[in-house]
């Protein structure tokens, strides 16, 4: 296949003249999926729509298919379509059938999804990443069969280093590539899932998240000097011990990694015979 931009969608794969010409009607289980169909969201909520409007005018708009043994045919485009003609209870289809490889195949899809605004920010960046892979083409070579920018697809690209945790939610539009990008400056995908709880418990929006980010460092110091340690946990315990032993305040402060001093307050002097009492000694 040529690396000709294929921004046009369906106009670049049959002129529009042809379309109704050449289309053929065929039962609807002879046609399965795309294998290389880069959208995974085909929920029932989002094909009502398009189901009645199916069941009232039928399919107007023709699926390209490719055939691929008798009675056996893959969509190349137009699978919400199909999906919709099956659930709305049609027996045939409009299709026109096209030679496609394997990598048309991919491209179409992706192209098809990308105009409608159907891939979700992770569906597109897998499904980029999947065709570049398979066919060994460069971020160069991607953006001129695609017709978008190199800077584009390196952007979404960029989005799958994030953490599956992160990559779900900016699926799910919780929060957005923005706030994502930000993101992709902290140091490791656990500060990316501590940096995303806290962007979702405090409503941030991104440019908040840009300074939540710029300032993760700062925020990490001053978290780790104010958490307690183990060996301070352990004194504490001490402490109390002591407190509840001697009947008064008690503090211990370390002065290095094995000595310090011990603080007993007393308040009186009865108090003080009270606790010289405690101690082991009467008099």
């Amino acid at each position: 296949m040529s690396k000709k931009r294929l921004g046009k969608g369906l106009e670049a794969l049959i002129p529009s003249g042809q379309i109704e010409e050449e289309a053929n009607q065929i039962p609807v289980e002879f046609i399965e999926s795309n294998p290389y169909q880069p959208r995974e969201d085909f929920s029932d909520e989002s094909l009502s729509e398009l189901v009645e409007s199916v069941k009232q005018h039928g399919v107007i708009q023709p699926l390209i298919v490719r055939k691929i043994e008798k009675n056996r045919f893959q969509i190349v485009a137009g699978e919400r379509r199909w999906r919709a003609a099956k659930k709305a209870g049609l027996k045939d289809v409009p299709v026109v059938t096209r030679d496609f490889g394997d990598r048309e195949m991919m491209e179409v899809a992706l192209i098809e999804n990308l105009q409608r605004e159907d891939l979700n920010p992770i569906e597109e960046a897998q499904a980029l990443q999947r065709l570049m892979s398979e066919f060994d083409l460069t971020q160069e070579e991607a953006a001129q069969t695609l017709g978008k920018s190199r800077s584009g697809i390196a952007n979404s690209l960029r989005l799958l280093k994030l953490d599956r945790e992160v990559q779900e939610n900016v699926s799910r539009e919780t929060i957005s590539t923005g706030h994502a990008r930000a993101l992709l400056s902290l140091p490791s995908k656990e500060d990316q899932k501590e940096a995303v709880r806290i962007i979702l418990k405090e409503g941030f929006n991104v440019r908040q998240t840009e300074k939540l980010v710029s300032g993760w460092k700062e925020r990490k110091r001053r978290i780790k000097l104010n958490r307690p340690s183990y060996r301070d946990e352990q004194i504490k315990i001490l402490e109390n011990e002591f407190n509840n032993a001697l009947g008064t305040r008690v503090a211990i402060r370390p002065q290095g990694p094995e000595k310090g001093t011990i603080n007993i307050e007393y308040r009186s002097l009865q108090e003080l015979q009270k606790i010289y009492g405690l101690l082991g000694k009467d008099h």
